[in-house]
């Protein structure tokens, strides 16, 4: 095995795992290559458990408290620090020293938990970008300011003390080497692609579309830049303009702005078309996947959503939907023929490309299948895989 007898303990903030898909797959690759690996996370209510062991994956997660305004930001960062320096110790003295620790932002701190162990043993720092967090900051506030200055300033100190980089995209690895200064030979692209064998395709269940002819899905965060605000004013052109009452809209996942946005459909007078029912179980998303005619992405146009890969795009085709998104870069690339792209922010055009899909099924069904199999044959996490292997290899010289 390629990393037989290698450690490798991977540091995430902002998810648990195994619900992180992109570093339960990362962690499961890299025990099947021979490691041992460890992760550190926070705990959620649907995971609370401190320890556990899954398919050979040692996991501790840690207390982290939620943010909602700035000081509460400084609060969950500090406390962060803490659980996972704490947990890194104990992971250090009772497994023996780690080869690599796995970073993975947001936020780009953990450097400063991981800094004792990479300073003072041989292990080495690996950073994975899976977000870009100066990007993230102008499209919430509009402005740079001293709070962009301070992550671009984090952001830099991770990509020094990183000896290799791994990102999602080409965009990604632009950034790396621009504002990284980082070496083209200490960067690995690996992508998000989904697990093909982790899909549950299956027949359409018409009992999902509650009696309606068509159903449209989507699933992802509910927050600022996902644009559901947008998609529900395309709904409501859909129903109020073009008169059509044949088409429900399951709206699934959860996030800071789900009441809000709940509150905007009830506004809008469109809850008999568009459902929220949160964050569901893997089975009920499997069954929307399935049956939906066409899956679609608001995400509102901006540099972050401009130069980054979404999960959600890649979960559409490896289902077989139509899309339905606006002018991203990324997001053209993902899903190529796959998608019709509205002009940005143009709610109108977005909902006349989601009502062309539904009424021209043959050209629907091409698009589908022309995703599909751009996953099968080119992002599905099996090409993806021995990219991540390689990078390790490279970072620990083998």
């Amino acid at each position: 095995m390629e990393l037989a007898q290698k450690k490798v303990c991977i540091v995430v903030e902002n998810l648990p795992v195994p619900f992180d898909r992109r570093v339960w797959q990362e962690a499961l690759s890299l025990r099947d290559a021979g490691a041992s690996v460890t992760v550190i996370c926070p705990k959620t209510k649907a995971y609370p458990l401190e320890y556990e062991e899954i398919d050979g994956i040692r996991i501790y997660r840690h207390y982290l408290p939620e943010a909602n305004r700035t000081l509460d930001y400084f609060k969950e960062y500090l406390t962060a620090l803490y659980h996972e320096f704490r947990l890194l110790f104990h992971v250090f003295r009772t497994q023996g020293t780690q080869d690599v620790i796995h970073a993975c932002n947001p936020p780009d701190l953990i450097f400063i938990a991981a800094a004792p162990f990479f300073f003072f043993t041989r292990c080495r720092f690996l950073f994975d970008h899976h977000d870009i967090n100066p990007e993230l900051w102008i499209a919430k506030f509009g402005k740079k300011g001293l709070g962009y200055q301070a992550i671009l300033f984090v952001e830099k100190m991770t990509y020094f003390f990183a000896k290799h980089v791994i990102v999602t995209n080409e965009s990604y690895k632009e950034i790396a080497q621009k504002r990284g200064k980082k070496l083209e030979s200490d960067i690995t692209v690996v992508r998000s692609g989904p697990d093909l064998s982790k899909i549950k395709i299956g027949p359409p269940k018409e009992s999902v579309k509650n009696g309606f002819r068509f159903l449209v899905g989507y699933v992802g965060v509910m927050g600022q830049q996902e644009g559901i605000d947008l998609l529900l004013k395309s709904v409501e052109y859909i129903v109020k303009e073009k008169k059509r009452e044949d088409i429900r809209f399951c709206i699934m996942g959860s996030g800071p702005a789900l009441e809000e946005l709940k509150a905007l459909n009830k506004t809008l007078g469109l809850e008999k078309y568009v459902e929220f029912p949160g964050r569901v179980s893997n089975e009920y998303l499997a069954d929307v996947l399935n049956t939906a005619d066409v899956c679609v992405n608001p995400d509102i146009p901006s540099e972050m959503n401009d130069k980054s890969t979404m999960n959600k795009i890649m979960e559409y085709m490896a289902f077989g939907k139509p899309i339905v998104q606006y002018t991203l870069k990324e997001g053209q690339f993902s899903a190529e023929k796959a998608s019709l792209y509205a002009k940005n922010t143009d709610t109108n055009d977005f909902a006349e490309k989601i009502l062309w899909v539904l009424d021209h099924p043959e050209q629907a069904k091409e698009m589908g299948q022309f995703g599909r199999a751009r996953v099968e044959n080119e992002l599905s996490w099996n090409y993806e895989r021995p990219k991540l292997i390689s990078a390790y290899k490279k970072l620990l010289g083998l």
